[in-house]
């Protein structure tokens, strides 16, 4: 009853004013005119010598017909009840996450709702956020360190997607490295027999290829082919790798090879060193792969005012009938 009222409508609501006249009339009811110039003689005095009249009529009849006048200027007011039924068609995007998890993301060179977080972590809530706002898109996401895993693979069950997002971890994969090769070459293999318009991979990471049998470059040709794109996002501080006293700093950045890798597929290179170019680097690509939906709204429409038009005419009817059965008594 609760949901009927929720949805109740009128097409004509000023119709209501009309009811405004209502208390009026019954205020008159009952009222006696103004007197008679001239007055005759009367026999209303005997009237009291017989049976008394009945007054019943009277105090029915009027109040039926102000119930079948609401009736009817609810009538006109067309009461009404829409459902709207929408037909939704996307033509969605394919997305795969390649995020790197090698140890290297452990370095906590970011910041996070004021505290110092891991470079995975930033990563993974900026993708889940990233996720949130691309409900018509199916998205998988391809763990990597040394060799690629498929922690999820391409879907539109998004709350399951997050929460295989959210267990990555460093570490998560025994090879160590960084194969951005192999991630590349496994994100667009499984992208490949996809029917979508636009395939995606957005790579996340903070090295340089240095494991797995395919170059990145070889892996971007190869993409290419397949009609998949390629976003890489260098995550990090300069300095990072250097306060874990790792070897080989200057292998940290392969800037080069990150921005052929988005030439050659058609895609863009960000370098981000903070939580912030890391959101506006997904605003980006969410900005330049837009999905299309075509929705179709279907508006059904089921009027009530016959109902009231009859409840007025039941209610007219029967004033009537009572005033014919059983008039008023004569003054």
């Amino acid at each position: 009853m609760i949901d009927f009222f929720q949805k109740l409508s009128f097409a004509s609501p000023w119709w209501f004013l009309a009811l405004a006249l209502l208390p009026p009339l019954w205020f008159l009811r009952g009222k006696s005119g103004s007197p008679a110039s001239i007055t005759y003689s009367s026999l209303s005095i005997l009237v009291s010598l017989g049976q008394k009249p009945r007054r019943a009529a009277g105090a029915f009849t009027f109040p039926l017909m102000m119930l079948a006048l609401t009736c009817a200027i609810i009538a006109l007011a067309r009461p009404q009840q829409q459902n709207i039924l929408s037909n939704s068609k996307s033509s969605g995007i394919d997305i795969a996450l390649a995020i790197d998890t090698s140890l290297s993301m452990e370095i906590e060179d970011f910041a996070l709702n004021n505290r110092r977080v891991q470079r995975i972590t930033a990563a993974k809530a900026t993708a889940e956020q990233f996720i949130k706002l691309r409900p018509n898109d199916r998205i998988g996401i391809i763990a990597f360190s040394g060799r690629p895993y498929v922690t999820s693979p391409i879907t539109l069950e998004h709350d399951w997607l997050i929460d295989k997002l959210r267990e990555l971890s460093p570490g998560l994969i025994r090879e160590q490295g960084t194969a951005i090769g192999s991630a590349i070459a496994a994100s667009a293999t499984r992208l490949h027999d996809r029917e979508a318009k636009s395939k995606v991979v957005i790579l996340i990471t903070d090295g340089s290829n240095n494991s797995g049998r395919l170059s990145p470059t070889d892996a971007a040709e190869l993409a290419a082919k397949l009609g998949v794109k390629v976003y890489s996002v260098a995550i990090g501080t300069e300095g990072g790798r250097l306060q874990r006293r790792q070897s080989h700093p200057q292998q940290e950045f392969d800037t080069e090879t990150l921005e052929k890798i988005a030439q050659l597929t058609g895609g863009e290179y960000y370098r981000v060193r903070d939580t912030e170019k890391l959101r506006e680097a997904f605003a980006s690509i969410d900005e330049l792969e837009k999905t299309d939906i075509k929705q179709h709204n279907i508006i059904s429409i089921k009027e009530y005012f016959p109902w009231c038009i009859g409840a007025a005419l039941i209610l007219a009817i029967t004033t009537i009938t009572i005033q014919a059965l059983k008039p008023p008594p004569a003054p």
